[in-house]
């Protein structure tokens, strides 16, 4: 992982820890979602735009994420990074498991809800709304904060196309 990356990486995390602390918990079916958190837009022109959560199945059976949805967004989508040599890259993660006990952390770097084509840059404070779509758990709306930006990161921070 080059340098850089890890310095986002670390900028990213101290940036979202103050709201994730405070961000409320959503319980449906044996689903938990907690800490969600979505990035302010840096720029009035971002055109795109992310959200992290964690998800725990608190029962004894498998579930499955289906889809995100969202009304801030043209789409919305689970995506996840991976680096491919000092390049990191983003693709499309499609359904996430979720096993008994399981737990998905979606975290700056990784797994993560990328809202494509915003309606209106997202501003610190607001609330947006996530709709969480489970194979057993349904249709689980989230009330998702929108933290700071990472001002002065990198191009997906400026809204080209990426978390």
């Amino acid at each position: 992982m080059s340098r850089f990356a890890i310095e986002l990486l670390a900028a990213l995390s101290l940036t979202l820890g103050a709201v994730l602390a405070s961000a409320p918990s959503v319980k449906a079916s044996d689903v938990l979602v907690s800490s969600a958190v979505a990035r302010a837009s840096i720029s009035s022109l971002a055109k795109s735009g992310v959200a992290y959560l964690t998800i725990v199945n608190q029962g004894a059976a498998a579930d499955r994420l289906l889809s995100v949805s969202t009304l801030v967004a043209a789409s919305a989508a689970l995506h996840g990074t991976r680096m491919d040599g000092d390049i990191m890259r983003m693709e499309e993660a499609g359904i996430v498991e979720l096993p008994p006990g399981g737990t998905i952390e979606m975290v700056p770097g990784g797994l993560h809800v990328m809202l494509m084509g915003l309606k209106a840059p997202l501003l610190e404070g607001e609330i947006i709304d996530l709709t969480l779509t489970f194979e057993r758990a349904g249709d689980v709306l989230v009330r998702v904060p929108v933290g700071p930006s990472l001002a002065g990161g990198n191009d997906y921070a400026k809204g080209s196309s990426g978390g």
